[in-house]
């Protein structure tokens, strides 16, 4: 796993997220994106998890919390899918909680309720990220 690597990974998962925008659109909801997401995914070969269980321990005590991300894709990338009139700076400290929680270097937010999914997508890295080699 390479910052390189995972930047590619990322770049086509947008690739993805605008293919699904240009066959349906936007104005529908969260669930539908996802499934579509998914299909998509699956479609160019890559290996994707949907509503996944985001494990929390508190006090050294595992919680059964139902905190669930939207998708895992290669088990590196996480990506939460909005459908919303703008994304706020909560869903960016809910993006940086589960990638601290399950320990990946990289997360994409993407609002599919835009004219142009590129502008509205968000990427964030972690402290894993600044660590792995560059190519």
């Amino acid at each position: 796993m390479t910052q390189k690597g995972i930047n590619d990974l990322a770049y086509r998962i947008v690739g993805c997220a605008i293919t699904v925008h240009k066959q349906i659109g936007p104005g529908l909801l969260e669930s539908v994106y996802e499934h579509c997401m998914v299909e998509e995914l699956n479609y160019q070969g890559f290996e994707v998890v949907r509503q996944v269980k985001v494990p929390v321990t508190y006090r050294g005590k595992k919680l059964d919390c139902e905190l669930r991300l939207d998708l895992l894709v290669n088990d590196c990338v996480v990506v939460e899918l909005k459908a919303v009139e703008e994304i706020i700076p909560l869903y960016h400290a809910q993006i940086l909680t589960y990638l601290k929680l399950l320990d990946k270097p990289k997360g994409l937010i993407i609002n599919f309720n835009c004219s142009n999914i590129v502008s509205q997508s968000i990427s964030i890295v972690t402290p894993k990220f600044a660590v792995l080699p560059k190519e």
